[in-house]
């Protein structure tokens, strides 16, 4: 703003300057012996030609570098973290060719920016992805198998172990055990194999379970429509925004009660993660609660991430995802009410 101000300033200055230096200058090579002290009539008449011609400059002036204004003030206003809302939130300034040019330019610039985050962030994902894949494939096949092993060898040992020995075997088989339910659950977190058997419903449904059943938190799961026709990607980003809210209502915030929605609305689906946790501020939003990682992958499908959190109130996490035409006609903010006033962070 500082700089517009400036620049609009000195183009106004100079031009006063010439436009005064120039009535001057015509009033004294039309008549040389002009005395303003004597004639004050025609002092006036000057005086109101050069106002005239000053005011008249300062509104051309003004014009002129108002459609330029407006562009300063997008490009101010441009969020590169929503490239999508940058682009639709863009209106035609209008005026002088030059600044007609300019903006098409920067329109242009945040398309091939969106384009390439999303290229970028896409490519970043299915790595990602393929990794989590190929580490729930190792744990699987080779760390579980080397569990089971470890339990047969356990069995014969005991069957010729000493009495005295029997009970630390047992103790040792309880704990191989434990340690393949874990394995085996984090393999299942890794690659949700639920989410390509079974559909979206009811891989969150079974995550939802999952909590409950290991957590002991009371974990409540509503689903309303059909999620059959939702592309393979936009299913994954819900899988993976619900099972890191589901992560951080367990880990973090310590929430006795935690309730999820998905619902199919009028092209798009909505899913929100409700808790009575602790909360967070703004200040700890980025501190191991994984909410970029969120951003980014509703980003990836077009998808839009609000989370709404306050210090002993808890936090609610809203995904509305961008689809074809549903079969419900609801807004998206009506979806799940379950932590009320908090202070809201939109993504």
């Amino acid at each position: 703003m500082r700089h517009r101000r400036t620049l609009l300033t000195q183009v106004l200055v100079v031009n006063l300057l010439l436009v005064v230096a120039a009535v001057i200058a015509a009033s004294l090579a039309t008549n040389p012996e002009i005395d303003l002290a004597e004639n004050p009539a025609q002092g006036m008449v000057l005086g109101l030609a050069v106002s005239l011609t000053v005011l008249v400059n300062v509104f051309l002036l003004q014009r002129r570098f108002r459609p330029l204004e407006r562009l300063v003030d997008q490009m101010e206003r441009a969020d590169l973290s929503r490239p999508g809302a940058n682009l639709r939130d863009h209106e035609d300034v209008g005026g002088p060719e030059e600044v007609v040019r300019l903006q098409t330019t920067f329109r242009r610039m945040l398309e091939r920016l969106e384009a390439e985050r999303r290229r970028a962030s896409s490519a970043a994902l299915a790595a990602q992805e393929e990794e989590r894949a190929r580490v729930a494939r190792d744990l699987h096949d080779e760390v579980n198998q080397s569990l089971t092993g470890l339990l047969l060898r356990l069995e014969a040992v005991r069957e010729h172990a000493p009495p005295e020995l029997a009970a630390e075997i047992a103790e040792t088989k309880r704990l191989a055990n434990a340690a393949m339910e874990e394995l085996l659950t984090l393999a299942r977190q890794l690659r949700p194999t639920a989410l390509d058997d079974l559909g979206l419903k009811a891989a969150v449904a079974g995550t939802v379970d999952e909590l409950a059943r290991r957590t002991g938190v009371n974990a409540t799961f509503e689903g309303e429509g059909s999620f059959q026709d939702v592309p393979a990607d936009a299913q994954l980003v819900v899988y993976r925004v619900a099972q890191e809210a589901l992560t951080n209502a367990q880990r973090h915030a310590d929430a006795e009660h935690v309730r999820v929605e998905l619902k199919r609305l009028d092209g798009a689906i909505a899913l929100t993660v409700s808790d009575d946790g602790r909360g967070f501020t703004f200040d700890q939003a980025d501190k191991g609660l994984g909410i970029g990682g969120m951003r980014e992958r509703a980003l990836l499908v077009g998808g839009e991430l609000r989370i709404e959190s306050r210090p002993g109130v808890g936090t609610r996490v809203l995904l509305i995802v961008p689809i074809g035409n549903g079969d419900d006609q609801r807004d998206p903010d009506t979806t799940g009410n379950a932590v009320p006033q908090h202070a809201g962070e939109g993504a």
